[in-house]
Parts: structure tokens; C-alpha cells; sequence
């Protein structure tokens, strides 16, 4: 009963702890309750008020959200960022795997290869639209290059305006975001890859499974969680994709390449109209966390973990 009953004691502070230790978090845990908690709080009050320019106005309900629903330019940025979605992120995954599986042999310079393949990411992405930019010009090399090669074949061919048609605007930036994002998705799968026990690819082979086999029965299922974990990362960098089609397109033209951040961050620094940027904001968070809990799910049906 003693011991009971000491266990319902309040927490008391004693001589010997070390209250140094919560002076050097307090710095932070200031910064993430003013400018993580503090905002989200703050953001949330704004969706649901009429807040321009000089700031709070009047309590507007369920107005901003209404309105936000009825607004042609968010459906159209909501239809070019699942275009986004569907393209960019099975590509990434599949790049970035072939691009692992490749560099995972025991081939000459592979070092090299994998550092060569990996400096996108690093690199700044406003230099790296700036030379695709150059890239897909009208009359830039790639369409040169195509030119030469469909005339060589003799297939007739029309240059595409990668940046100024509606048509391929979106498609320069999927080209761009594959360039620059591919190499991690590669890094993270070959750390997976190299994690992969070689006594089961022996057993397999000994069992008669080829290449194909091998890669299909042991290499995907024991990757599995950390292409879940590249799904779900690569898929809510799609919903908030805003530095690529903004430095590329500007969204244009014709906001055929608008993302739904890029709206966000246009309704509250262009127009002045912060409610309706949170609203936006407030309904993306929605549709991710919806999203992510759906998949979190659904993984008890394909991901595969040892443990288990």
C-alpha cells in the first residue's frame, strides 16, 4: 500500500536534479511555442475572419471556405497539383530504385556514379531552373537535340514551348523536380538495398529463382517499409510543391502550372487576403492528413517488416 501510494505523489523537485538542462531548451521550446504553436493557433482564427490588409475585421464563419470552394482558380490549382501527384511521385520512386539497383553492383568508379548522381540535391534550385530554363527554351538544346534525332528517323516533329504552353508547362516542371529530388530517393534505397541479408538471395538462387525472381520475391518485400516511408514523404512534397513551378512557369501560363501553395502564397502577399490563403492552407492539411492516415493504413496490405 505504501509503495502505492508513492507512486500518486505530485512531482516534486529534488536538490539533485539538474535544472541547467531545461535553460538550454528553453530557447527552442520558446521559438517552437511562438512560431510553430502560436502560428498554426493563429492561422486557424484567420480561415474563420475577415483579415486583409489591416488585419482582423469582422468573425466570418464558415465564409472563407465557401467562397474558396466556388473559386474556379483553386480547382484549377488543385487539378495541376494532382497532376503533379500521379506523375511525380511513381516516377521518383521508380527512377530513384533503378538509379539504387544500378549503383548497388560492384562496378568501377561506383563512388563517382553515386556522388554524380546525387549533387542535384544539393544543389540551389533557383540555378537549377535558371539552366532548364535555358534547357527547354524554344530554340534551347533539348529541342535541338529532339529536332535532329525525329529528322534522323524521319518522324515528323514539332518543337514543343516547354514554358510557354499550357499544353508542356506542367511537364517542365515534373522534368525539374526529377532532376533535383531523384538522387535522395536513390540514396535512401540503396542504404535499403545494402540492408538486404545476402543468405536470402543465396537461398533463392539456390532454389532455382532468377534475376527477376530474386529481385521480385526477396528485394521488394524487404524494401517495402522504406518505400512506404518515400511514398508518404515524396507524396506530401508533391502536395506542396511551390519552388519548382514558381521559379520555372511563375505558374503560368494561363496558371496552367499553379500549384495549390503557390495560390496560397499569391491570396496572401498579392492580394492581401490572409483568410482566404489560411482557408486554403487549413483545407491542405486536410487532404494530407486524411491522405497520410489512409496510406498508414493500408500498408498492413503491402509492407513487410522482419519483425513481424
Amino acid at each position: 500500500m505504501a509503495s502505492h501510494a508513492s507512486s500518486r505523489r505530485p512531482f516534486r523537485w529534488r536538490p539533485d536534479q539538474q535544472w541547467e538542462g531545461y535553460l538550454f531548451i528553453l530557447p527552442s521550446f520558446a521559438g517552437f511555442l511562438i512560431f510553430i504553436v502560436l502560428a498554426v493557433a493563429m492561422s486557424l482564427g484567420i480561415s474563420f475572419s475577415d483579415w486583409g490588409l489591416t488585419g482582423f475585421k469582422s468573425f466570418a464563419g464558415l465564409r472563407n471556405y465557401q467562397q474558396l470552394l466556388r473559386d474556379p482558380l483553386f480547382w484549377q490549382a488543385s487539378t495541376n497539383t494532382v497532376f503533379y501527384i500521379v506523375t511525380i511521385v511513381p516516377m521518383q520512386l521508380a527512377l530513384g530504385l533503378v538509379m539504387a539497383v544500378g549503383l548497388n553492383q560492384a562496378i568501377r568508379g561506383v563512388t563517382v556514379y553515386r556522388l554524380i548522381y546525387f549533387m542535384p540535391v544539393v544543389t540551389t534550385i533557383v540555378a537549377g531552373a535558371i539552366v532548364f530554363r535555358l534547357l527547354l527554351a524554344t530554340n534551347g538544346p533539348v529541342n535541338s537535340l529532339l529536332t535532329t534525332l525525329t529528322g534522323a528517323l524521319g518522324v515528323p516533329f514539332s518543337a514543343p514551348n516547354w514554358l510557354g504552353s499550357s499544353q508542356f508547362s506542367k511537364w517542365s516542371v515534373v522534368i525539374l523536380t526529377l532532376w533535383k529530388n531523384t538522387g535522395f530517393t536513390m540514396v535512401v534505397y540503396l542504404a535499403a538495398l545494402q540492408g538486404v541479408p545476402k543468405e536470402l538471395y543465396d537461398a533463392a538462387h539456390t532454389d532455382g529463382a532468377n534475376a527477376w525472381q530474386r529481385f521480385r520475391h526477396v528485394t521488394l518485400p524487404l524494401i517495402s517499409p522504406t518505400t512506404f516511408f518515400l511514398f508518404i514523404f515524396q507524396m506530401i512534397g508533391a502536395f506542396q510543391l511551390f519552388t519548382e513551378p514558381f521559379v520555372m512557369t511563375r505558374g503560368g501560363p494561363a496558371n496552367s502550372s499553379l500549384s495549390v501553395v503557390q495560390y496560397i502564397y499569391l491570396a496572401a502577399f498579392r492580394d492581401i487576403r490572409m483568410d482566404k490563403a489560411a482557408a486554403m492552407a487549413w483545407m491542405l492539411f486536410i487532404v494530407i492528413f486524411a491522405f497520410t492516415l489512409f496510406q498508414n493504413f493500408m500498408q498492413k496490405r503491402w509492407v513487410y517488416y522482419e519483425s513481424e
